[in-house]
């Protein structure tokens, strides 16, 4: 082998390492843009995720003051009824304790459901259906008179 061959093969193997260091080159750039990128989603994500558990927070939030309200509500309201009750029952026997009363609330609307279910069998679809929508008016303005009377 002479010194001319032994040149021409180093060269040759010179720009074979120069080319695979070239390619190894952009494949190292083209992975480090995909890191970058990859990097940017996941701050994105990150910052979504913040947002929606501060959603969460404030929905829960929302949830619990709905929560209180409706209790505060139906406290109130059950309030009227029990002193409606006592007022109407005042009149018969003042010694009613709220047991009793609510005993005799339940028994009364027992009493009323056996009477509607009663008469629902004797009366033809069409006036069981009138019954119904005034009963549903009845109830309607009862809880409309209710909840006007907490507004003041």
């Amino acid at each position: 082998m002479t010194n001319a061959e032994t040149i021409s093969k180093l060269n040759n193997a010179l720009n074979t390492l120069i080319k695979a260091y070239e390619e190894l080159e952009e494949k190292n750039s083209n992975l480090e843009t995909k890191i970058s990128e990859l990097e940017d989603e996941i701050l994105d994500l990150e910052v979504a995720k913040e947002d929606l558990e501060s959603n969460v927070h404030e929905f829960k939030t929302h949830t619990e003051e709905d929560n209180s309200n409706i209790s505060s509500m139906l406290g109130k309201i059950q309030g009227l009824l029990n002193k409606k009750v006592e007022i109407g029952g005042s009149n018969d026997e003042s010694s009613v304790n709220s047991d009793e009363t609510e005993t005799v609330e339940e028994e009364e609307k027992k009493s009323e459901e056996d009477e509607s279910i009663i008469d629902a069998n004797d009366l033809d679809k069409d006036d069981l259906n009138e019954k119904k929508s005034d009963d549903n008016k009845i109830d309607l303005n009862r809880m409309a008179s209710l909840l006007n009377g907490f507004n003041n």
